[in-house]
């Protein structure tokens, strides 16, 4: 991965991450790694667990970036929830899948939260 492409994440999940927090969230982890891969952001929106996805893109819709969050990744992001459930003993917690697209052009930022962005997949 290029240096420009860790800063422009790196910018995205700052962003993302402030948007959520004035929105009341609370950030529990970033980056939640495991054997099974990893989760950007693991939060509390109230009483609901939720795991966040983060898009950041210079050049495409926000639909298109939505759109990066596929079958595929859905899966591997809800066997990493799986994973962070059991390590912490939060079976019976309500949890969800939020999706932030970031699009950084011409010097405008937009933040967009997809909450409840897909179910479980695996």
């Amino acid at each position: 991965m290029t240096k420009e492409r860790i800063s422009l994440g790196k910018l995205g999940e700052d962003l993302a991450r402030e948007r959520l927090k004035d929105l009341g969230y609370r950030i529990l982890k970033t980056n939640y790694r495991c054997s099974l891969g990893e989760v950007d952001l693991v939060a509390r929106d109230g009483d609901i667990l939720v795991f966040v996805e983060i898009k950041t893109r210079k050049n495409e819709s926000l639909g298109q970036i939505k759109e990066a969050v596929n079958r595929r990744k859905q899966s591997q992001l809800s066997k990493v929830a799986l994973a962070y459930l059991k390590s912490n003993n939060l079976w019976g917690s309500k949890a969800r899948f939020d999706v932030v697209a970031v699009r950084l052009i011409d010097g405008k930022k937009e933040v967009e939260i997809i909450k409840n962005a897909f179910e479980l997949a695996y």
